[in-house]
């Protein structure tokens, strides 16, 4: 299906830690979704008035943006690579929304002492004297994978529901599945072989190919939604910081900047002089730093005379031309 009169649509998941994330970023970028019988598959987003949002399994949304029943979806990245087919119907916007992280591994009991990494699976399977047999959620992934590994043999079992019970009631030897905390692969004695990590995950944001580019006004929405995104992104793990330097010029202060290693800015500091009844020259400094520097960023403050540090959140880093746009429109012209 891909009616061009139909509303634009957004599928999200239903339920879940990517459903919450969904909408709490959603939420963030000032893209609420008003959803007031959450009982209903069906809902809207004030602020973009015409698109409709579908709530929907994982596994769905790929399945729908894929066919363009629907434009644009919110999913994990493991299910948009296994379930995207060939056909080129489905680009990936955005592969990095910040949550739903995790990493789809090769997992094997913890009682094969002597097989830790991918490439001692070859000498288990020796040892078996068959094929290996993997329980997997992922046979496609999982299958371009392992098919690497030189005189590897195995059989793919496609499971639902738990993996984890597999290698112990033994319908299959080992597991090829998701790990966040890996908490659980403790719980049964399993273990991630060193080097079989598939694919590291977490929500991604899709769109349908053909919808962007025959409709016009699902193009203008995944521009809006790629730039604020974006920017919310760029400014969620910044900080911005104001302080008063003393020097003799703004060309003078910034050179004292340049000299440090974490507060030289985007671009570099924004400097203007203060206006004081003393006799020294005071300057404000503004600076973009990141969250996990902001210590050494304030020892480097200090160090070139800085004081009345005030430290804020940002909310957006908008730019010129954000990258996931221009990469979007470079994408439509294949």
């Amino acid at each position: 299906m891909n009616d061009l009169r139909r509303s634009i649509r957004i599928a999200l998941p239903s339920k879940g830690l990517l459903a919450e994330g969904s909408r709490k970023l959603l939420a963030d970028v000032g893209f609420t979704i008003y959803n007031p019988n959450p009982r209903q598959y069906r809902a809207q987003i004030p602020n973009l008035p015409g698109i409709e949002v579908i709530f929907q399994r994982p596994g769905d949304i790929v399945v729908s943006v894929r066919d363009g029943s629907v434009d644009f979806g919110i999913t994990g990245r493991d299910v948009y690579l296994e379930n995207r087919g060939a056909n080129g119907n489905i680009l990936e916007l955005h592969s990095k929304l910040g949550f739903g992280k995790c990493t789809l591994n090769v997992i094997v009991p913890e009682s094969w002492e002597t097989t830790n990494h991918i490439e001692h699976l070859q000498q288990r399977q020796a040892e078996l004297g068959r094929p290996l047999r993997i329980a997997t959620k992922f046979p496609n992934l999982t299958q371009a994978s392992l098919s690497k590994l030189h005189n590897l043999e195995f059989q793919l079992i496609q499971a639902e529901g738990t993996l984890e019970i597999a290698p112990t009631v033994g319908y299959a030897d080992i597991i090829v599945d998701l790990v966040s905390t890996g908490t659980t692969l403790r719980d049964n004695r399993l273990k991630c072989l060193s080097g079989g990590e598939i694919v590291f995950s977490e929500a991604c944001l899709i769109a349908n190919k053909g919808r962007l580019k025959t409709h016009s006004e699902t193009l203008a929405t995944a521009t809006q939604l790629l730039e604020f995104v974006g920017a919310h992104l760029r400014a969620n793990d910044r900080l911005a910081i104001f302080a008063n330097v003393r020097g003799r010029s703004p060309e003078n202060i910034a050179q004292l900047v340049f000299q440090q290693e974490t507060i030289s800015g985007l671009q570099g500091p924004t400097i203007s002089q203060v206006i004081t009844q003393q006799d020294e020259k005071w300057f404000a400094v503004h600076l973009i730093v990141r969250k996990k520097l902001l210590h050494q960023a304030i020892r480097e403050i200090r160090k070139i005379g800085g004081s009345g540090v005030v430290v804020s959140p940002v909310s957006y880093i908008f730019e010129e031309e954000p990258k996931e746009v221009s990469d979007m429109m470079s994408a439509l012209e294949n």
